[in-house]
């Protein structure tokens, strides 16, 4: 049987010499190798989405590969498919960068040069683990990408598009369909959710920036616990705290929410960060909330823009949601779709803020009538998304889900 094999490598001469060596190797199987995290992350989503069968039963990861650090990689890779075995290869095969890559999941490490005999070594050891984990999860099994459910990113074009009111409502209609749901709030000097669901809180994001492994009982105290039943994770009440949440202290909260919840909507506001740009990658979807107006629109083109520059992630796997429609308007969704090169969510959000001020200043989202027009639009969006639990059977066909391949996102990092 011929074990497949996928590099990841970012050096174009260190490409070579592994695709080189291992074609030398007796029943492996490589594949081309992947220049950056952001497409082998998007690969590996996207062979999941077909079966799980289609996954290559080791992956090879560069130290060097890029953007996402190699070893917080190697994390994410057996976080989200754990029939995969992770080799790391490494100039570094020190006992501590060993247990370091073991501590994230990763099935061996070769070092650097290679050597034919312990690349075949290391592949074969992961591809028999690999094998097991299949073996028991079953022929039959569905596809498995990893523990924990959906996570959704909600971004604004710019300030005042109606961000969090989306991402609050998306929350309450997944909650309601009967699904447990986190709502948390990555607009990190500014969020909102807790005023608009009028919530006093101790804790916060900011209270889980600087530990290495989130436990489920440091997760569940720095959770609020809402009467809805939603879990918040919200934005530190002093906005110069935000800075204590770094990309990796994110990348570690949405692992440990998608872990426990089954829908994780993360409000990104309309700022991009390393920390909520870190959020968007790890997004199955990613929304950008706009108006029909000339500035926001150009907002939301700019957004696009940058998380392409950025490797954030690919116009054409962004969802873009139209706040405040009306039919009268000259910017229809067709329009912005063209534009900004995004998909339109098909349903629209209608210009009633007349429904939302009593709840709005109240600080009561919750209480929004359901005959309220905009709560209908934003959770036949829910539904629209699969987040609902009628959505099930649309979830599976992967409307706005599934092609990770160009939904993936890059973090913003600045060096």
């Amino acid at each position: 049987m011929s074990t497949r094999v996928l590099p990841a490598v970012g050096d174009l001469d260190a490409a070579r010499s592994i695709t080189t060596l291992l074609s030398q190797l007796p029943d492996a199987e490589p594949a081309a190798p992947v220049g950056d995290s952001t497409t082998l992350l998007d690969t590996l989503a996207r062979l999941a989405a077909e079966s799980l069968d289609e996954l290559p039963e080791v992956v090879l990861v560069h130290e060097r590969i890029g953007p996402v650090p190699a070893l917080e990689l190697i994390r994410e890779v057996a976080l989200r498919f754990p029939a995969v075995g992770v080799v790391l290869v490494t100039v570094d095969a020190s006992p501590g960068l060993y247990s370091a890559a073991m501590d994230s999941g990763a099935r061996g490490l070769v070092g650097l040069p290679l050597s034919y005999e312990e690349l075949a070594q290391r592949i074969q050891a992961a591809a028999g683990w690999s094998t097991g984990v299949r073996r028991h999860l079953g022929q039959g099994a569905e596809t498995f990408t990893g523990p924990g459910g959906t996570v959704v990113t909600v971004c604004g074009a710019k300030g005042g598009v109606g961000t969090t009111v989306t991402a609050v409502q998306l929350a309450l209609a997944a909650q309601a369909s009967g699904r447990s749901v986190a709502l948390a709030d990555l607009d990190l000097q500014s969020g909102d959710v807790a005023s608009y669901l009028d919530v006093q809180f101790r804790r916060s994001a900011a209270d889980l920036a600087g530990i290495q492994d989130i436990s489920p009982r440091v997760l569940q105290d720095a959770l609020f616990a809402h009467h809805t039943g939603m879990g918040l994770l919200l934005a530190p009440a002093e906005g110069e705290r935000g800075e204590e949440v770094d990309d990796r202290a994110v990348r570690q909260i949405v692992s440990a929410l998608r872990n426990r919840y089954e829908v994780v909507v993360v409000d990104c506001g309309t700022q991009m960060h390393n920390a909520n740009a870190a959020a968007v990658e790890m997004a199955d979807i990613a929304l950008l909330v706009t108006t029909p107006d000339v500035i926001a629109v150009r907002g939301a083109k700019r957004m696009v823009r940058l998380w392409d520059r950025l490797q954030i992630r690919k116009a054409e796997g962004t969802v873009a949601v139209v706040n405040r429609h009306n039919r009268a308007t000259e910017i229809q969704p067709a329009l912005i779709e063209k534009i900004t090169g995004t998909r339109v969510a098909r349903t629209t959000v209608p210009a009633a803020y007349k429904e939302l001020q009593p709840v709005v200043d109240a600080g009561r989202m919750q209480d929004l009538e359901a005959k309220s027009t905009v709560k209908q639009a934003l959770w036949a969006l829910a539904g629209e998304l699969g987040l609902v639990a009628e959505g099930e059977n649309e979830q599976k066909q992967g409307r706005f889900r599934g092609d990770r391949g160009s939904v993936r996102v890059r973090r913003a990092r600045s060096r």
